[in-house]
This record gives structure tokens, sequence and C-alpha cells, in this order.
């Protein structure tokens, strides 16, 4: 049987997606295209009806970080293009080949197993080559490089689709971080092309990046966080014009009258200075809701911001709502996006949690449902 669910769930809002969708595009160079990053479930958004509302926009290149990612929309019929940024363990060689799926290659340990699998099977596999151009994480550094290059005549399974790095200081519009990656690139893709490879695809450039940062060079870029209306760095707050996607709602469970001086939730840490009315909400940390948020978080009702009172609990939060006139049970509460011509934004959250909104989209939970609204 069907049930109604919990009275706690987030509204993804499609045309605000496609509005972020046409900011990227914009700041793109018209011959570049999209390569729209879809990783972690789509940022929380869901990876499944992201994608496929991407590709009604008309992007078809697509990046997630694991291979249980790409099967996931391998198997919803997504056959667009997925780039894997996580690059291919061991074992996962085979699935790569099956899925049609294309790794980013970041060692010559990883070459050496791709390459073996491709051969046995009389195939070839189309890799994007990273290159550590100064994000100090993963990638070919340049020794590292022209070993490969030097070997790359063994690897007759391995095909060079694409050349990639990723920037490290990019959030930061003047930063000599990123002009040095820059130059380290260019050096590294011109390694690239005197050993004769000529990669279809070159990217560099994410959110930041493209927003604040030319790359000629590049046939591509990678946006991310903005697609879901996060900045991706405060910097960023008079270039792009973002709207928020993801918007947490719930709905009061119950009012309380409470005379002056009751203690409220866990550890009493908030008492009532006068009598009050207090909104009972279902949504807590366990689905995304920060602890952090005891006696400093918000929401939105009746066209006002009304504070969080107590500690947030794993199931539950509590609001004075005593200055709110005609609340009654049942009344949606926005505690993340917007309602109402007020807002609460995913980079909001993440300046009072000393935080970045990426992580704030990514941790609400998956016990709260989402709901698509079209264009």
């Amino acid at each position: 049987m069907n049930y109604p669910s919990r009275p706690t769930w987030v509204d993804v809002d499609l045309s605000a997606l496609n509005h972020n969708l046409q900011q990227a595009i914009n700041s793109c160079p018209a011959t570049q295209r999209v390569l729209a990053v879809v990783k972690a479930d789509a940022y929380g958004h869901g990876a499944i009806p992201v994608t496929r509302a991407l590709q009604s926009f008309g992007i078809h290149d697509f990046a997630v970080a694991t291979l249980e990612e790409a099967l996931e929309l391998r198997l919803a019929g997504i056959s667009d293009n997925l780039l894997v940024l996580g690059s291919c363990f061991p074992g996962q060689e085979g699935a790569f080949l099956q899925h049609n799926l294309m790794p980013t290659l970041l060692d010559m340990g990883t070459a050496l197993r791709l390459n073996a699998e491709a051969v046995s099977q009389h195939r070839q596999i189309k890799v994007h080559l990273k290159v550590d151009s100064g994000m100090g994480r993963v990638g070919f550094l340049p020794e590292q490089l022209r070993e490969f290059l030097s070997k790359l005549h063994e690897f007759d399974g391995l095909v060079i689709e694409g050349f990639m790095s990723h920037l490290a200081c990019a959030d930061k519009l003047n930063s000599s971080v990123t002009t040095d990656q820059q130059g380290q690139f260019r050096i590294m893709l011109q390694m690239v092309r005197e050993a004769g490879i000529v990669p279809r695809e070159i990217h560099l450039n994410n959110s930041a990046g493209l927003s604040g940062w030319e790359c000629p060079e590049c046939t591509m870029s990678r946006p991310g966080i903005m697609l879901y209306g996060g900045l991706p760095g405060a910097d960023f707050s008079t270039v792009l014009d973002l709207q928020p996607v993801m918007h947490l709602r719930s709905c009061i469970a119950q009012l309380r009258q409470l005379p002056a001086g009751s203690g409220i939730s866990y550890g009493h840490c908030y008492h009532a200075a006068d009598d009050m009315q207090v909104a009972v909400l279902p949504i807590g940390y366990a689905d995304g809701y920060n602890r952090l948020f005891s006696n400093c978080g918000q929401g939105i009702l009746h066209r006002q911001k009304i504070p969080v009172i107590g500690r947030v609990c794993m199931d539950w939060i509590m609001l004075d709502v005593s200055a709110v006139p005609d609340v009654a049970v049942g009344d949606c509460v926005t505690l993340l996006g917007s309602a109402d011509g007020l807002s609460i934004l995913g980079d909001d959250w993440a300046e009072q949690l000393d935080t970045i909104s990426y992580e704030v989209f990514c941790r609400i939970g998956s016990r709260v449902p989402r709901r698509y609204l079209s264009l």
C-alpha cells in the first residue's frame, strides 16, 4: 500500500537549473562545450532527473566521480558521453569497456591495467589524461607524463580522447596560483602534442575557472556547483546571477504554547524568556539539517524569517513562531531555498557552518524525497 510520506521534502526547480546552465554557457567561449558535472547524485539534487533535464536543455557530455555513479546513469538509459573523474580502480576495467565509459587516467598503473583489458578484448578504450598542474592531488606530474609519453607506443588499447587538469585556487579572482597552473597546463599540453597526440577534448575550468579565467586552448568547461545555484567563491557574488535549485521544506507537525522559563530540546540550551508559541517540524540532522543550527538557524514562514530555538535533534527542530499571525499545523516552512520573496541560500548556510555550499547540498539526506518542478 502507498501511504502519505512525512511532510518534509526537497523541491528541485528545473527552471532554475536551466537558468544557471545558461549562465555557464554564457561564461564559456563559443568554441567550448559544457561538460556538466553530476557527481555525488548531482550534488544531492538527484543524478538521474537532473541529467535528463540537462539533456533536454541540450547537454550531452556528463562527468561523475565513480563507476557506480556512471552505472546508475547507464542503467537509467542515459547513453551520452560519461567521464568518470575518479579513475578506474583495479577490477573495474571490464565494466568501463562494457558500458562505454571514459575513465580519467591518473597514473601509469591504471594505464597498464586498462590497456591489458582492452587488448584482451581486441578493443580500444577512450581515456582523458589528467595532469597535476598544481593541485597537488592526483594526475601525472611532468616527469611522470614524460615517462608515459615515451611508452605510449606500447598502449595499443588506449585512445587519448581528452587532456585535463583541475584548478586549486580559481575561487579567487586574483590568484597567482591559477596563473601558474594555467602556464603549467599549457607546457604539459605541448608535451602531449609533441608526442604526436592530439586530444579531441581539452578542459581545465571548473565553475570558478570558467567564470573568471580564460583558457582559449580548451574545448570544454566543467561547471558543477554553479549549475545548482552555489557560488564557486565569494568573489563571484557580483559576477554571476544564480538561482537556487534546491528548496528544503517541512510542515509544522505541532504547535506548543510554552510558559516563560521553559527549557527547550536537549540540554535546555534555550529557555523561553516569555510565554511563547513553538512550532515543531519533522526534520533534523539525520536529514542534513545541521546540528550547528541549534539556536541560530532560520526558516521562512508567512513572509517572515523565524528563528530555530533549542538543539537540533535527529528528527525534529523547533522554531519560535510567537510573532507569526495565523500560524497553523500543516503550514510549510522553507529552511533552504526561496519562498514568499525571501531566500536562505546554500551560501548562507555555508557561511554559518564555516564550509562551502557543495557540502551543504550533498548533505541533504537520502530519506528526504526530491520533487521535481518542471519548466
